[in-house]
């Protein structure tokens, strides 16, 4: 993170929420985090006019295992060419990538589809009104690796490791909100301005809410449709997620 003050002081930054005016959003479309928060983050859009920029990160790059190809050396690799996908749409139109990332992130993280399989992701560039074809332009055009890598390096060399990751105009970067049942109108607001104002503190580093079983549980529930389609195993900073079994009803 960027910001004025001196190391070892809390000294604030003097930036208000009203005052950001658009903010970058780096995801990978396969994190079901990523995808909550998004949600969110359409809601701010919409209710203030926010500039939102999709931006990228990869989870398979920073959580590769050594010895193992990394993600610009397979010819499919998951979330890279997602992003790979987007990065060639947003060439064209921002809102083309932001149409894109809702539909393959509603695919996977609510419907249980596979839009990483890159028949289901011609399927769903049709759906948005795309040109099908558009996969396999992306995937033929090595700077589409290009622009994955920078935006995920962007990331690194702020401090950051995971997505969400949100960088405002004056550099400084938050991981977060993580969200389950992300909010929406007004309350989506009233978080935004809970997170803006960490801008005013650029040395107020974390504060995190402990997750309980029923929390786990919650999350193991609702990423359901995830949890199933994906064909890869979940890993933060070198762990494997292990999710809480659901509850039975009855």
């Amino acid at each position: 993170m960027t910001g004025p003050g001196a190391p070892g002081n809390l000294q604030s930054g003097h930036v208000q929420s009203a005052e950001v005016q658009s903010v970058d959003f780096h995801f990978d479309v396969m994190c079901p985090f990523a995808y909550q928060t998004s949600l969110w983050m359409r809601s701010v859009r919409d209710h203030l006019g926010l500039t939102v920029n999709w931006r990228f990160f990869s989870l398979e790059e920073v959580n590769r295992v050594e010895g193992k190809k990394h993600p610009w050396e397979r010819d499919w690799s998951y979330g890279w060419s997602m992003m790979r996908i987007g990065a060639l749409l947003r060439r064209t139109d921002m809102a083309w990538l932001d149409a894109w990332y809702a539909r393959a992130g509603k695919a996977l993280h609510e419907d249980g589809h596979k839009p990483h399989d890159p028949a289901v992701a011609r399927h769903l560039l049709q759906e948005i009104g795309l040109d099908p074809a558009l996969v396999d332009a992306a995937i033929a055009d090595p700077t589409t690796h290009d622009e994955v890598r920078a935006e995920h390096q962007r990331v690194l060399d702020c401090g950051g490791y995971g997505v969400p990751t949100l960088v405002f105009p004056d550099g400084q970067a938050l991981f977060g909100p993580v969200l389950l049942h992300p909010p929406t109108g007004e309350a989506a607001v009233r978080l935004w301005q809970a997170v803006t104002a960490w801008l005013e503190f650029p040395y107020l580093f974390e504060l995190q809410r402990p997750k309980t079983t029923r929390h786990l549980q919650a999350i193991a529930t609702s990423f359901r449709p995830y949890l199933e389609a994906r064909d890869w195993v979940s890993i933060n900073r070198g762990e494997v997620v292990q999710f809480a079994r659901p509850v039975a009803k009855g």
